[in-house]
């Protein structure tokens, strides 16, 4: 039988069970894990954010420009022509990481970055263009300077060319673009260690991407504000000139 005093403590322990402060705790608690399981599966299956460590794509993208990228392309949507894609290093692209210092700061950067809320891992990607798709046959340059694409030259409004220069790109080529492999530029052509830089180079790998090494596709620069924007793949003057 209870004791006078064990139902006072009883009493007592469900008034706290059901306080307003403890069920705002503990709604926080859920609301907050919650949005972290949300943002891990979309990280994972559908969106992810990076940043943009380089001038390669300018004036499409500028350093330490922020994009959403789609990530059901290239699993669900086929690449296009024109798409700006991002991928894993296809090999030695990228030069040697810098160990990241071990403290505070970089293990909840890292922890973000898994969940989806961070881009600590963007300086293990690259973004450009997608030019090439498997079997195309991509050339450097008409006699007007422009590229290519299966006897087709093609218009790029995004491309930027130093004051001089008159061609897409500055050295020729002609490539034929293997089976499940990408041929990717950067818009900032002149300065873009890109599939043309890493052929004529003669990088492993001629230069091309593996599909399979595609992360997904840029579709928003989402910060600053002032870049804001869709990233199109400028279908009129690529995809149907290349068709």
């Amino acid at each position: 039988m209870m004791t006078a005093e064990a139902a006072t403590r009883s009493a007592q322990r469900r008034a706290g069970a059901g306080s307003p402060a403890l069920k705002f705790v503990r709604d926080l608690v859920v609301i907050v894990v919650v949005a972290v399981l949300i943002s891990a599966l979309l990280k994972t299956f559908v969106v992810r954010s990076f940043y943009i460590p380089s001038p390669s794509m300018e004036n499409t993208l500028l350093v330490n420009d922020r994009i959403i990228v789609n990530e059901l392309v290239p699993n669900l949507i086929p690449i296009e022509h024109g798409d700006v894609v991002v991928f894993t290093d296809p090999g030695n692209w990228l030069p040697p990481q810098q160990p990241v210092p071990q403290n505070l700061f970089s293990a909840l950067d890292a922890a973000l970055t898994v969940v989806g809320l961070s881009a600590g891992d963007s300086n293990n990607h690259l973004v450009k263009r997608v030019i090439g798709l498997p079997g195309d046959t991509v050339v450097c340059c008409t006699v007007a300077g422009q590229l290519a694409i299966n006897d087709a030259a093609i218009d790029e409004p995004y491309i930027q060319i130093p004051d001089g220069q008159s061609q897409a790109t500055k050295s020729p080529f002609t490539v034929t673009v293997p089976d499940e492999k990408l041929w990717v530029m950067g818009d900032n052509r002149y300065n873009s260690a890109d599939s043309a830089f890493h052929f004529l180079n003669g990088s492993p790998g001629g230069g091309f991407v593996p599909i399979s090494s595609v992360v997904g596709r840029a579709v928003v620069v989402s910060w600053p504000a002032k870049h804001w924007g869709w990233l199109g793949n400028y279908p009129d003057t690529s995809a149907s000139s290349a068709g």
